[in-house]
């Protein structure tokens, strides 16, 4: 990958398995494309997911699980979560997703809207 601005093919082997075609508008201001190491130590975008600096190789009941929140343990580029239908046609053909009510399976996911303001 000597070119990252350029556009590859989807059948392109030098591509990332967790990187998509994303469209210029949202290539431009959104980080590197590059592997880079986080406050932790940890490299993010190289697919090891077992590093010996993650919070995860090294968690107790003393860890706080927010640790492992915010923007530096995800790459720009290359996220599993890219890979989705949806984030696909919004980053690749420009489809927004339908907005639409979230359902958990399980749990009622309203968020307390259902019961009344007194409780």
């Amino acid at each position: 990958m000597s070119d990252n601005n350029s556009r590859k093919p989807k059948d392109d082997p030098a591509l990332d398995p967790f990187e998509i075609e994303f469209l210029p508008q949202f290539r431009e201001g959104r980080g590197p494309e590059a592997p880079f190491v986080n406050e932790y130590g940890v490299v993010i975008g190289d697919h090891m997911y077992e590093s010996p600096e993650s919070p995860l190789e090294q968690w107790s009941t003393d860890t706080d699980p927010a640790i492992m929140a915010g923007d530096q343990w995800v790459h720009p580029f290359k996220d599993i979560g890219f890979l989705t239908e949806e984030n696909r046609d919004w980053f690749e053909h420009g489809i927004q997703p339908e907005a639409r009510q979230f359902f958990h399976p399980e749990h009622d996911a309203a968020s307390g809207a259902d019961k009344p303001a007194s409780e």
